[in-house]
């Protein structure tokens, strides 16, 4: 990695920007949209819009940006025209053709992660904020939340798509929906309905096609998710609760009619014993059962974990379903802890193909932690509906910039992380605080920390686990 190429990457911004600017508009949406990338990528402690319009807004008359390059940043955020979703279907088409080919060859190739990221906020006028469950904050706190698609390859990951979750109380708040503007087309629906609506336009934008879907318990607790992504058909892991019911045996072998629920449905009670919650079933589980399988190298030694997959019936809507997967996995910790999961790959999959999926979906919390941390993403301010997922598109247009730029810098540096990457190209920008020979040191001081903990890492690691280490010749 030289000096020269970390320059090169910085000035491609303006030729890999010339990609996405037709679909801002007039040129004055254009330049404020490059603007916009470059001040969520600074090397700035605040990524709203008026400490970057004040960096880096260009004033028409000369001088430095004032109060009119903050008003007109701030309206081509809340009032310009152009369409997140137009970025997003662009950001797709750029995954496919950089990132997507290196799952070529991939046992499970592209997978697609469904999840939802909070932002907590101080009032209730910003669109969407209400009393809910943050996961950023791990409480209920009020907040926006947001459910995102994010598609994972082996090169890199990059947000797809996104949408603003609308609570119930703001469908009928006629006074509020009109101060955020929130188009009379949004009607209440809940986060799989989201998540379901987020999939079909990413089939229908006929750009990206995903191999799996994965996602955690609030969308694998929807049977109507489950019900169209097989009506698709669409592959899915999805994390259940322990307390999802499956049928152990083929419901059409169990006498009487449908075994529905006894008056105790609401406690989980089915008259068969062969209804089962996945909690008793993974009980019941012999030891020798349990395989183990590394997915891959982490910060603090391999990443492995012990599974079990075994066909079972759905229970679905309060009736027997189509036979499943439900794929166990278990931690090596002390005292372990147990997910449950539930697949529609058909019945010759290898158990090690769903938990490879399994593994993919840390690339989401990755990506939330990384726009968040160094991208501005919980850093907008305005309170429309339209600012919201403006802000979402570029903070996703941004990600994928820097993404490609650790791909093409990882030739020379593997080692390189996005955030390393980012330190680089802020080097390299003008209008920036940080020196090009103060990032490369930077960088390369994390490189050797990071290098010298994951060694210390891995060594406890196999020292704690050797027997397991000589079982996967690691």
């Amino acid at each position: 990695m030289t000096r020269d190429e970390i320059c090169a990457a910085a000035k491609r911004l303006l030729v890999w920007h010339g990609r996405f600017a037709p679909l801002f508009g007039r040129k004055e949406a254009r330049a404020h949209s490059l603007e916009y990338v470059r001040g969520l990528m600074a090397d700035q402690e605040r990524k709203s819009v008026e400490p970057i319009a004040l960096r880096f807004a260009e004033n028409p008359q000369g001088g430095m940006p004032a109060e009119n390059e903050v008003v007109a940043l701030q309206g081509f955020l809340r009032d310009s025209p152009w369409e997140a979703g137009d970025v997003f279907c662009e950001i797709q088409a750029v995954f496919a053709e950089e990132l997507v080919p290196s799952a070529a060859g991939r046992p499970i190739g592209t997978v697609g992660v469904i999840d939802e990221s909070g932002v907590a906020k101080s009032g209730d006028q910003s669109v969407g904020a209400a009393v809910q469950w943050c996961g950023r904050l791990g409480k209920t706190a009020n907040c926006q939340v947001g459910v995102h698609v994010i598609g994972v390859t082996p090169a890199g990951f990059a947000a797809l798509d996104a949408q603003l979750f609308l609570p119930e109380d703001w469908i009928g708040d006629t006074e509020r929906r009109e101060k955020t503007r929130v188009p009379e087309t949004v009607t209440f629906r809940t986060k799989p309905q989201i998540a379901a609506e987020l999939l079909r336009r990413t089939r229908e934008a006929d750009k990206v096609r995903f191999d799996w879907i994965i996602a955690d318990e609030v969308y694998g607790d929807s049977g109507e998710l489950m019900d169209d992504l097989e009506a698709e058909p669409q592959r899915y892991v999805l994390e259940v609760r322990s307390n999802t019911l499956v049928c152990t045996v083929d419901p059409a072998t169990l006498p009487g009619s449908s075994p529905g629920p006894k008056r105790r449905r609401k406690l989980g009670s089915y008259r068969y014993r062969e209804i089962r919650s996945v909690r008793e079933i993974v009980a019941d589980l012999p030891a020798e059962a349990w395989q183990p399988l590394k997915l891959r190298d982490g910060s603090k030694g391999p990443l492995v974990f012990e599974y079990v997959a075994l066909r079972v019936w759905a229970m679905r809507h309060g009736r027997p379903g189509p036979p499943v997967w439900v794929l166990f996995r278990r931690s090596l910790a002390k005292k372990p802890q147990t997910w449950y999961y539930l697949s529609n790959a058909g019945d010759d999959t290898p158990w090690e193909h769903m938990a490879l999926v399994t593994g993919a979906r840390i690339r989401v919390e990755e990506y939330f932690e990384d726009a968040k941390m160094h991208l501005g993403m919980a850093a907008c301010e305005s309170r429309a509906w339209s600012s919201w997922h403006h802000h979402m598109a570029l903070v996703a247009l941004a990600h994928l910039y820097v993404t490609l730029t650790k791909c093409e810098l990882n030739r020379t540096t593997p080692a390189l992380t996005l955030d390393m990457a980012l330190s680089l190209l802020q080097s390299a920008f003008a209008c920036t605080t940080l020196s090009m020979e103060h990032a490369e040191h930077l960088v390369e001081y994390h490189l050797r920390r990071n290098k010298i903990a994951h060694d210390s890492h891995e060594k406890s690691w196999l020292a704690e686990h050797e027997a397991l280490a000589k079982r996967l010749k690691l």
